[in-house]
C-alpha cells in the first residue's frame, strides 16, 4: 500500500483516532472509513491496531516536523527566530485540530499499550530545540520549560478554550469545537498574547 491510498488511509486513522480514541477506534471501522478492504489493511498492518497506531503517530509527527522545518531552517539565536518557530508550531495546530486530539488522547492516557512513542518522536525534538533556545534564555529560567510553556499553551487554548472577560467574543465559538475550525479572530488574539508572553520569558534580567 502507497501513495494517495496509503495517505488517505492514514488521515482516515489520524481523524478516527482524534474522534473515538484507540479504544473507541477499530481496524474494521477504519478499512470501511477509508473504503479499503480489511484484509488488505490487516495485512499492512501487520501485528494489530497497535501498529496501525505507531503508522498513525508517525504520520502525525512527520507531518508536524515539516510545518516546522521552514521556521527551524531559518532559526536564528534571537527573540525574532523564536516567534517564528512559535508561529509555525501554532498555525500548524490550529489547522491540524485533529492531529491536536491525537496527541490530547494520549496526554490522557489513551493508548497505553502502546508504549514508548514519546522518545522517538517528543524528546528528540524538544531535546534539540531546547540547545538551541538556550542562549537567549536568561539564566534564571528553564530552557525546557521554556519550550513546554508554549506548548501547554497551545494546547490548552486550542482544546479549552476560555472567557474573555470583555464579552467581545462569547465561549460558544471556543469550547466543545472537537476537529472542527477554529475562531480565527480569537487565534489571533491569543497569537498577540503568547508573543508577549514569550517575549517576557525571553527579557534579559535587568
Amino acid at each position: 500500500m502507497e501513495g494517495p491510498e496509503l495517505d488517505r488511509l492514514l488521515e482516515t486513522a489520524v481523524r478516527l483516532f482524534a474522534e473515538l480514541g484507540y479504544d473507541g477506534t477499530s481496524l474494521q471501522l477504519v478499512a470501511d472509513a477509508a473504503g479499503v478492504d480489511a484484509a488488505t489493511l490487516r495485512e499492512f498492518v501487520g501485528d494489530g491496531k497497535g501498529e496501525l497506531y505507531r503508522k498513525v503517530m508517525r504520520y502525525a509527527a512527520e507531518a508536524e516536523e515539516r510545518a516546522l522545518a521552514p521556521a527551524l531552517a531559518a532559526l536564528t539565536v534571537d527573540l525574532p527566530g523564536y516567534l517564528r518557530v512559535t508561529d509555525a508550531y501554532l498555525d500548524f495546530y490550529t489547522e491540524r485540530t485533529d492531529i491536536l486530539a491525537l496527541w490530547m488522547h494520549r496526554w490522557m492516557g489513551d493508548a497505553a499499550d502502546v508504549p514508548g512513542l514519546e522518545q522517538y518522536y517528543t524528546t528528540p525534538a524538544a531535546l534539540e530545540f531546547a540547545a538551541a533556545v538556550r542562549p537567549v534564555v536568561p539564566p534564571d529560567l528553564d530552557p525546557d520549560h521554556v519550550i513546554w510553556t508554549v506548548v501547554w499553551c497551545v494546547f490548552g487554548f486550542l482544546e479549552g478554550g476560555l472567557v474573555y472577560s470583555d464579552g467581545s467574543i462569547g465561549p460558544e465559538r471556543l469550547r466543545g469545537q472537537g476537529l472542527r475550525p477554529r475562531d480565527p479572530e480569537s487565534v489571533e488574539r491569543f497569537r498577540a498574547h503568547l508573543h508577549r508572553l514569550v517575549e517576557r520569558m525571553l527579557m534579559p534580567l535587568p
